[in-house]
């Protein structure tokens, strides 16, 4: 039996949209992301089909179902609409398998899309970027065993687990240094039928490459930490789940770029700048 190849999935904005939510998904067949087949996507129905938030817009012209779509005719958004993020903690190598798996909980509030800046408030101390492979939920799932974990995964994608690492010395459960809005950049699109087990991971910090490490190093792998999180949890269509950051990081200030590579997936690019939000009355 012949495996199936790589498929990208993506979650869009038409350019300009008729309204600020306005949201489809397209795929994408060609095995070389940057040629111009890799460039022509095609519009399909929601890889979600339960989920009421993954739900695509109402048609338009030029974006039925089957139409393709251009690079340049859209903007790429965070591939999924989660209801939970979830990442992994000390999760590297064997130091981490010596240890019970462990899961924190991130905002889905947090969650942002390629190219939509990190904002970083004046109080928040030192900050890291963390490169991760990302598993995206395809269905609801509970109690999965090792045989039946992979049949949830919709695919992977990349995800930022940026990190306060001031506020983790104070926050016992991690929230207020993981789960800040813009804490966490996911895409550009979905990558189904990847084989996960060794892929390259690593950040481009201000043109820098820092070392990478590989999903190998991994203490816990995929289908050990599904298992683990759905034995006491629901995982929904949509959920994004971080799973640990094995390679090597740097603080990260307003005026950096920061850009995540996950080998077979791509990368993900995002600005940094100071919080918006501190201009704003309170």
């Amino acid at each position: 039996m012949t495996s199936r190849l790589p498929r990208r999935i993506a979650r869009v904005r038409p350019v300009p949209p008729l309204s600020a939510d306005e949201h489809f998904f397209v795929a994408n067949d060609a095995r070389d992301f940057g040629s111009d087949a890799g460039r022509e996507w095609t519009v399909i129905d929601s890889p979600f089909p339960s989920s009421r938030a993954n739900t695509a817009s109402p048609a338009r012209d030029g974006w039925e179902t089957g139409a393709t779509v251009t690079e340049g005719s859209f903007t790429f958004l965070a591939p999924a609409v989660p209801v939970n993020v979830l990442g992994m903690a000390h999760n590297t190598g064997q130091p981490g398998r010596d240890l019970p798996p462990q899961a924190f909980h991130k905002a889905a509030s947090s969650v942002v899309g390629p190219g939509e800046a990190i904002q970083l408030d004046s109080t928040v101390g030192y900050v890291d970027p963390e490169a991760e492979l990302t598993v995206v939920i395809g269905r609801p799932a509970r109690g999965l065993t090792a045989e039946t974990a992979r049949s949830a995964v919709l695919g992977y994608t990349i995800g930022n687990d940026v990190s306060a690492r001031d506020l983790q010395k104070t926050d016992e459960l991690w929230i207020s240094a993981k789960s800040q809005d813009t804490f966490t950049p996911v895409g550009p699109w979905i990558v189904t039928d990847l084989e996960a087990s060794n892929l390259e991971i690593g950040i481009v910090h201000n043109g820098h490459e820092l070392q990478t490490a590989s999903s190998a190093d991994l203490g816990w792998k995929v289908d050990e930490i599904l298992v683990y999180l759905t034995s006491f949890m629901t995982l929904q269509p949509g959920d994004l789940v971080l799973t640990g950051f094995p390679a090597e990081c740097a603080r990260i200030q307003p005026g950096d770029t920061v850009v995540c590579r996950v080998e077979g997936i791509g990368e993900l690019r995002n600005p940094v700048t100071g919080a918006s939000w501190e201009d704003l009355p309170a």
